[in-house]
């Protein structure tokens, strides 16, 4: 079997082995901007706008967030910064989350014939307005990027990510691994220095004494890394 097939089949059952007892599913659509800008010498700054509609709920989150970042090596950059998260209900407004957000992003950290291999470990701080308490959780996620196509331009891509929250709140209900998103796509450049990105993520959610949860979403997004 071919390097491509091998990838191809270990992301696809990855994305796809959840437990038997999930059976709640609503389908998603998500759309993503980012940019990332050089300020000089090892300094960085990013914004990402991400909207989230569904079939249940109708346009339902419309996330920013805005991070600075100081690039430690040619791998490692650290990065703090600023998550802006209202809520809806069929684009009504329901709820304002506000988030602070750090992280350390790992580019490339190992090559496995021609995949390659970047990891993340984000840690946020939530709040909600008009309940008390914040809700701590740690987001740990890791990318596999296999070229396929346009000279090393386009690749077959594989991520996971969990959440696990910290503590429990008002609306942070309960500890432990609370989801994880799964997702395998394309990505590819369009023109310099703009990427496109799709394909399908499964959000799984834990759900104590009950049925666990799966969204089905169609993600695309766009980068461009100035």
């Amino acid at each position: 079997m071919s390097t491509l097939r091998k990838f191809l089949v270990v992301g696809g059952l990855a994305a796809t082995a959840l437990p038997a007892a999930a059976h709640a599913d609503d389908f998603q659509h998500w759309e993503t901007v980012s940019v990332q800008v050089g300020l000089g010498g090892p300094w960085r700054v990013s914004n990402e706008t991400v909207v989230r509609t569904s079939d249940a709920r109708g346009l339902y989150e419309l996330e920013n967030n805005l991070l600075l970042g100081y690039k430690l090596n040619k791998q490692v950059t650290v990065w703090a910064g600023y998550t802006h998260a209202p809520s809806y209900l069929h684009g009504d407004f329901t709820i304002m989350e506000h988030r602070a957000r750090q992280q350390v992003t790992f580019d490339n950290i190992l090559k496995i014939g021609e995949a390659k291999l970047s990891a993340r470990l984000r840690v946020e701080e939530r709040w909600r307005e008009g309940i008390s308490g914040t809700g701590w959780r740690v987001r740990p996620y890791a990318k596999v990027a296999l070229p396929v196509a346009n000279g090393g331009k386009t690749s077959v891509v594989y991520t996971h990510e969990s959440f696990v929250n910290l503590n429990s709140t008002a609306f942070q209900r309960t500890t432990g691994h609370d989801r994880m998103r799964n997702f395998v796509g394309i990505n590819t450049l369009l023109i310099k220095p703009v990427n496109l990105e799709f394909g399908y993520l499964n959000q799984h959610g834990f759900v104590r004494n009950g049925p666990d949860t799966d969204d089905h979403v169609l993600s695309i997004s766009l980068s461009a890394n100035f």
